[in-house]
Parts: structure tokens; C-alpha cells; sequence
């Protein structure tokens, strides 16, 4: 090209020059010499680049892609719903006798067991009254055996006419009362136990037990209306999940379906926390709402769940997948092998026979972690294409290879060609 570019510029300073030269054949003779020598240079640079092309009708290398076989397999059907925990069960203390407190034995916020005590209550009348029901029945005691007596004897004198029929009635009158006064007393005593006992006032629950709304010196009563604290049970607790009455008719139609197993023990429950972790207990649910609230158009649906841990305190929104069932005979394609049109229809590439690209439309409307669920137009051994999808299109001749997937859907990496021996002595 450098070269053409100068003898180019020399015709140019040619034509320049001709004013200067002297006789139309001289100038002719130089013209048709320039010309021979430009053609002569285009020529071969024009063969140069001729041999220095791709020749013509070379294709392009098919592209390269990696694929997975499918095969049948079970999933399980999933609906997802949110809901709050709660406690499985709570217990507001109050007192069950009156007097004043004289001290709090536990922590606000801390863990207590079933019968700790809590708060004790000024006890010395209690006790007192319990000493005076022993004194009465110790009194009734001693008044049996003479009461006793008296009646056997005049059982005695009966038997020759020695009383009268009247004071053998009273006798017997007198020792009856004798005995019922001693079963009162000993339930007067007995009152008075559980009345001492109740100047301990112990937890009913195991649980965490909040704030104590009254401090050491308060007077309380029996029965007062405000709880001296409150116990939560949360282990296990509950999760009340609400869902719409569309996803109920939905769950039910899906368990009543064929291919459909549900649960032995009912569905199974997973809890998502705020974090995006998802909980390590699994839960069940226990119960279903027995009607639709009007307001919210929902079901409640309890699940019970095990919190040895206490990660999990009542009132926190969850958000849960209640696992119906599991359904048979279905395929997981993974989400990245699965494209979307703009009409949001799925469409997957697979390998026909002859390997190449087939592009089938597909009913994918319902994940299970990494991959979509297809119910039909997949066959067992069908060759999908997981890698290189970016560069193909229906019909398409490729080079194919089979590829392994990980636990989160992406391909894994080959493995690194071995180094070679060392031959060296």
C-alpha cells in the first residue's frame, strides 16, 4: 500500500511537470510508462490480499454448549404464607391470698420453671390462723373418746333397763357431734396450710416471665384484677399463619389431586427469618380455623414449632412455606436453563438426536428452590441445554457436553487438567 501511494504521487508530479517537456512523445512515452508500473503494483497488492483472506464458503465453529439429562422425580408442593408467632401458652399471676409483698425472687425477662417461687407474701397471720385450726382440732380430738365412752356405757345400762331410751339417743347425738366437729377442724387446718402455702406465689408454667407490676412493700389481694406478671411459654410456640380463602380451596383441590401424597403427620411447616435464613426447626400444622374472618378473608392455621433455642419470642412476623404434599412424576429444570417472553410464557432448550437446538414451550408457574417445576412436555432422558443458551438458536448444529450442577443451580466448575509427571531422575 506504502508503495502505490508513491508511485501514485509520482504520476501526479508528472502531470505537473508537463508544461516542461518538451514534444507530445515524450510526454505520451512517460504517461503509458507511470501507467504499466501503477497497474502493475495494484495487481500485486490486490493478490496479496487476495491469499491473506478467509477463504470464501468457510463456516463459523459450532457453538459449544453444556446440558443435564432430567429424569422423573417427586417435589413438593409448596404455598407460601406469613403470620406472627405466638406463645403456647401464658399465665397471668395474681395473688391468691392478700397481704403485703415482701420480696420478688426472681429476674424481670428470665427463664423459670414450673413451682418456682416468684413472690412472698407476709405469712405470720396466715401461720397464726393455721396454729389456732390445730388448736380447735386437738380440742374436737380430746371430746371424742368421752363423748365415746359415755354412749358405750349407756349401751350397757341399756340392756337391763338401767337408762332410758332418751338419754341413750343423746348419748349417741353427743358423739356424732363430737366426731363432726373434729372433721371440721381438721378441714379448718387444712384451709389454713393452703392459705400459708399461698403466701409463696409460684409459677404454674415453665416459660419467660416479664416486667412485675409491683415492687417489695405493695399490698395485694386475692383475685386482683392486675397480674402481678405474666409467664410465656415458647417452647415450643406457635406460628398463626394467615391464609386467603383462594389458597385454602387451592391446598385443598392440590391434596385431592392424583399423584399427590400428603404428610403423615400433617404439613410440614418452614419459617423464614428477617435475615433471610431460613429457621432450623421444622414445624407442623396443629390446627385450621374453623371458619373465614369476614374482615380479612382469611384462615388461621396453627403450627407449632420447637425454640429450645428462644430464637424465636411471640408477636415477630414470619413469613412460612406450608408444604402440602409432594407430587410425583415431575421435572426440576433449573431457573437459569428457563427464559421468559415478554408475555411472561417459559421456553427451554434442549438436544434433539442429531444435536441440535429445539426450543420447547413449557408450564412453569411454580418453583421449588433453584429449579421450576414442569408437570408435562419433558420426557425421561431429555437432553436440556444449562450452559451456552446466550448463544444459540432453534435449529442450530452445536457441540454439546454434559455438565454437573451444585446445590445452587449454577454449573460447577471442570476440574483442572492433572500436572504432568515429573520425569526428571
Amino acid at each position: 500500500m506504502t508503495n502505490l501511494k508513491k508511485l501514485a504521487g509520482g504520476v501526479l508530479l508528472l502531470a505537473v511537470a508537463l508544461p516542461l517537456v518538451s514534444g507530445c512523445e515524450q510526454v505520451g512515452a512517460v504517461l503509458h510508462k507511470a501507467g504499466d508500473m501503477l497497474g502493475a503494483k495494484s495487481d500485486g497488492a490486490s493478490a496479496g490480499a487476495a491469499g491473506g483472506g478467509t477463504p470464501a464458503g468457510m463456516q463459523m465453529p459450532a457453538p459449544e454448549v453444556g446440558f443435564i439429562v432430567v429424569h422423573p422425580t417427586s417435589a413438593p408442593i409448596v404455598e407460601e404464607v406469613a403470620g406472627r408467632t405466638a406463645a403456647s401458652a401464658v399465665a397471668e399471676i395474681r395473688p391468691q391470698v392478700g397481704g403485703i409483698i415482701e420480696k420478688r425472687v426472681f429476674e424481670e425477662g428470665s427463664r423459670v420453671n414450673a413451682g418456682d417461687v416468684l413472690y412472698r407474701i407476709d405469712a405470720r397471720s396466715y401461720q397464726a390462723t393455721l396454729d389456732a385450726a390445730k388448736a380447735d382440732l386437738e380440742r374436737y380430738e380430746a371430746s371424742v373418746p368421752s363423748a365415746q365412752a359415755k354412749f358405750d356405757r349407756y349401751q350397757e345400762l341399756a340392756n337391763v333397763n338401767g337408762v332410758s331410751k332418751q338419754d341413750i339417743d343423746e348419748a349417741r347425738s353427743a358423739l356424732l357431734q363430737a366426731k363432726a366437729a373434729v372433721a371440721s377442724a381438721a378441714s379448718a387446718v387444712r384451709t389454713a396450710e393452703i392459705n400459708l402455702g399461698y403466701t409463696e406465689v409460684k409459677a404454674p408454667i415453665s416459660g419467660l416471665i416479664g416486667r412485675s407490676s409491683v415492687t417489695e412493700g405493695a399490698l395485694v389481694t386475692a383475685g386482683q384484677a392486675t397480674a402481678l406478671a405474666t409467664i410465656r411459654q415458647i417452647d415450643p410456640i406457635y406460628v398463626d399463619l394467615s391464609a386467603s380463602s383462594t389458597s385454602m380451596s387451592r391446598m385443598r383441590q392440590t391434596i385431592e389431586r392424583d399423584g399427590v401424597t400428603a404428610g403423615k403427620e400433617g404439613p410440614r411447616v418452614t419459617l423464614k427469618l428477617d435475615d433471610n435464613t431460613v429457621y432450623e426447626e421444622v414445624g407442623h400444622i396443629i390446627s385450621t380455623e374453623a371458619n373465614v374472618d369476614e374482615t380479612t378473608d382469611t384462615v388461621t392455621l396453627r403450627s407449632s414449632f420447637a425454640n429450645s433455642k428462644m430464637l424465636l419470642l411471640p408477636g415477630m412476623y414470619m413469613r412460612a412455606a406450608v408444604e402440602i404434599g409432594t407430587e410425583d412424576d415431575v421435572f426440576l429444570l433449573p431457573q437459569r436453563a428457563v427464559t421468559r417472553t415478554v408475555t411472561g410464557q417459559a421456553t427451554a432448550y434442549f438436544l434433539t438426536p442429531d444435536n441440535k437446538v429445539e426450543a420447547r414451550v413449557l408450564n412453569a408457574d411454580r418453583a421449588y428452590g433453584f429449579d421450576w417445576v414442569v408437570e408435562k412436555d419433558v420426557a425421561d432422558g431429555d437432553r436440556l441445554i444449562v450452559e451456552g443458551v446466550q448463544k444459540i438458536r432453534p435449529g442450530m448444529e452445536v457441540k454439546s457436553s454434559e455438565v454437573e450442577l451444585g446445590a445452587n443451580g449454577l454449573v460447577k466448575p471442570k476440574a483442572a487438567a492433572a500436572a504432568p509427571a515429573n520425569t526428571t531422575p
